[in-house]
């Protein structure tokens, strides 16, 4: 358990202090949340925090239970110089594509930071802007600025999701988020789909096609 403790990738702010020893100063790190999931919008969040912010337990949201990823998200919305929280809905992901809908929420949040910083620290891949950057793979888990965007990112979509529930009980996206799960396509199968889907993902994908060429009853 030591060794896979001391193995496990913990957010600092070593990224963020090589750019600043290269001259940069407003750094931010951007990242998103939602991407596999079969409802709803993706989001995107980009933030500048103070110069190595004390963000006590700050790590991936993907390791933090919802209570401290709410703790995190209240704090870190106190503390930065700048945030900016962006969503692009399911039918643009349809259209556009998840990976070119997740960048295109990603620039949004980057237009929305004020001032615009000179520096992106981006979780996986660059993004089409006029920014010098660099895209860091798990940088959820490497960068403290990218792991601030991911908790940003992800309590705004699981608010998103809480909404959308009050609208659509039946799927259960309180508990699964939009995400498939076993609830989650076992609804789709009994209600069908909601325009809030996203069609271009297989699971939708392949029911909407069941559901458009069934009889019509009578």
């Amino acid at each position: 358990m030591a060794a896979a403790s001391r193995d496990r990738s913990v957010p600092d702010w070593t990224l963020e202090g090589a750019a600043a020893d290269a001259g940069l100063q407003c750094i931010a790190g951007v990242d998103e949340a939602g991407r596999g999931c079969l409802f709803g919008p993706v989001f995107a969040a980009a933030v500048v925090l103070p110069p190595r912010a004390a963000l006590l337990g700050l790590d991936d949201s993907k390791r933090l239970s919802p209570g401290r990823r709410s703790e995190l998200d209240r704090r870190i919305r106190q503390i930065a110089l700048t945030f900016a929280v962006r969503a692009v809905d399911a039918a643009t992901i349809d259209l556009l594509n998840i990976l070119q809908a997740s960048r295109l929420a990603m620039k949004l949040a980057v237009a929305g930071l004020d001032p615009t910083p000179d520096f992106l620290l981006v979780d996986a891949a660059e993004i089409d802007l006029p920014i010098q950057q660099r895209g860091i793979v798990k940088g959820d888990s490497k960068s403290s600025s990218i792991a601030a965007a991911s908790i940003l990112a992800k309590v705004a979509r699981d608010r998103c999701m809480l909404e959308w529930d009050a609208i659509y009980p039946e799927y259960g996206l309180r508990d699964h988020k939009g995400y498939p799960s076993p609830q989650h396509l076992a609804s789709l199968r009994e209600h069908g789909c909601t325009p809030q889907h996203r069609f271009s993902y297989g699971p939708v994908r392949e029911l909407a096609k069941f559901e458009c060429g069934a009889a019509p009853s009578g």
